[in-house]
């Protein structure tokens, strides 16, 4: 991401976390800053925090009194919170998955441009990430700079594992392997590698 855009976003990161820090809710960092976090390359430009469903009316009002506009979207696995025009997801039910104190412990302390946050681990941003693929949302370009970026810290066969039911998910996993991004297993039948054509 720019440069300015970067510092924009470090900025709100610092302020929204210290509000957490402060009304005690714990978070975790993740989406695409959070890949950016790890190394990677990401094409999001937004905050995404994990929290947990019962924390987020301490988290709005903590932050509301701070001078951020909340929005409450349709969607009822997350809120919203702007700093300005910088947008900040908090999100606590990703990919139909309840955000629990097991899933904030998972994250680790990662330095990101001077201030130390708990980042979820990549493993679990690619698990998100292709448990988002649906009929109605299929964007692998999005994905696969994640995939292409971290490869080496992410644990392949959980992947596999825990998106298993995921014929989209499936199809990613393909792509990646015809790519020579990340191999399939092999034992996999060939049948499953020749299904791209």
């Amino acid at each position: 991401m720019p440069y300015s855009e970067e510092a924009e976003l470090l900025v709100t990161l610092k302020r929204v976390t210290s509000v957490l820090r402060h009304a005690e809710v714990p978070y975790a960092l993740a989406g695409g800053f959070a890949v950016y976090a790890r190394g990677g390359s990401s094409t999001d430009h937004d905050v995404d925090l994990l929290i947990r469903e019962q924390d987020v009316p301490v988290a709005m009002d903590a932050l509301t009194k701070e001078g951020f506009r909340a929005e409450y979207p349709p969607e009822d696995w997350l809120v919203k919170v702007w700093d300005d025009d910088r947008l900040v997801d908090l999100i606590f039910r990703p990919v139909e998955r309840p955000v629990t104190d097991e899933t904030l412990a998972s994250a680790e302390m990662v330095s990101v441009l001077s201030i130390r946050v708990p980042v979820m681990p990549a493993t679990e941003l690619m698990i998100h990430k292709m448990l988002v693929f649906s009929q109605h949302y299929c964007d692998f370009a999005k994905a696969l700079p994640l995939a292409r970026s971290l490869r080496e810290q992410i644990d392949w066969e959980r992947v596999r594992r825990e998106t298993t039911h995921s014929p989209y998910a499936q199809v990613f996993l393909i792509l990646l392997d015809r790519l020579d991004v990340v191999p399939l297993p092999k034992e996999r039948p060939r049948a499953m590698k020749e299904a791209v054509g």
